[in-house]
């Protein structure tokens, strides 16, 4: 381990009482007992991932992996996921869904999280209970109960099961439990899927998706482990890239900006800039008003 990586992993403790998260940690895995066999929707992340294997190792083969194969998720997290579960030896599966012939789902209304949660939920609890599994879980956490999440009404109408949520965990708590069981997402940066990146009202295509994926793909290929690409503009051939790094990471996202720019526009954008306030979670909420419109 790196001597950042130990720096890394000495934050997350440090965020994190140990002997709560610990009794947290019991109270989950007798959660996930009261449940009896689950499957989670994992789409390798930091939670999923965490609630996965703590559901491997309390229900064994009562515990099944199921990861969504979304055209708003890159290959890249799905082989990521698949690659887990093998070397866990997790019983997984992949169901292929397309979010973009859900109705009202390409028009991105600030409801879209809902509509696409309640679709592709539906979808996977069917598929699940054909195979035994009495319960969906999903990963959510107690942090995300701060930020405009319209898909956990979804969650909640359809009996989603949420464990993290039931044991009060939070993401700091979920990072440092995460590094005991010495798990490889217990630093993974967070993850929203790229349908995240538009605007309210803008609409979402195939293009413009796999547009938002490359340029993703070329900021973590350069070493920017925290990244966003929002694209911005509805018509052709006038598309804006608005790039969100950390603040300590603008200096260099400047001395790469030929290379950036270059190949973004290559890949469709018409305009490349750079966001002066920096990554952070949710800035596509930030035009919202308190009751959620847009």
């Amino acid at each position: 381990m790196t001597r950042a990586n130990v720096q890394a992993a000495t934050d997350v403790e440090q965020q994190a009482d140990m002997a709560v998260a610990h009794q947290k940690l019991e109270d989950l895995k007798d959660y996930l007992c009261e449940l009896g066999s689950v499957a989670v929707a994992f789409s390798g992340g930091v939670d999923s991932t965490f609630l996965m294997k703590v559901a491997q190792n309390t229900l064994e083969d009562h515990a099944l992996a199921v990861t969504a194969r979304l055209k708003s998720f890159p290959e890249r997290e799905c082989t990521e996921a698949i690659d887990f579960c093998h070397k866990e030896g997790i019983r997984h599966i992949a169901v292929i869904f397309d979010e973009l012939s859900i109705p009202g789902f390409s028009e991105n209304p600030p409801e879209r999280c809902y509509l696409c949660k309640r679709a592709l939920f539906t979808r996977l609890m069917e598929d699940v209970r054909k195979r035994g599994f009495s319960h969906l879980c999903e990963g959510s956490n107690m942090d995300d109960e701060g930020d405009y999440r319209p898909g956990l009404k979804a969650v909640a109408e359809l009996g989603v099961k949420s464990p993290l949520r039931h044991a009060q965990l939070h993401k700091a708590e979920i990072r440092a439990l995460s590094h005991e069981m010495d798990l490889p997402t217990w630093d993974k940066p967070s993850f929203a899927c790229l349908s995240s990146r538009f605007p309210y009202g803008e609409e979402i295509t195939d293009e413009k998706l796999e547009m938002v994926g490359k340029a993703e793909r070329l900021l973590l290929d350069l070493g920017f482990r925290q990244e966003r690409v929002r694209i911005h503009g509805g018509g052709d051939h006038n598309s804006i890239a608005r790039i969100e790094v950390p603040p300590s990471s603008l200096q260099r996202l400047l001395d790469e900006r030929e290379r950036v720019s270059e190949a973004l526009r290559s890949y469709g954008f018409a305009y490349v800039t750079m966001d002066l306030m920096g990554y952070r979670t949710g800035s596509m909420n930030e035009i919202l008003s308190q009751d959620g419109r847009a």
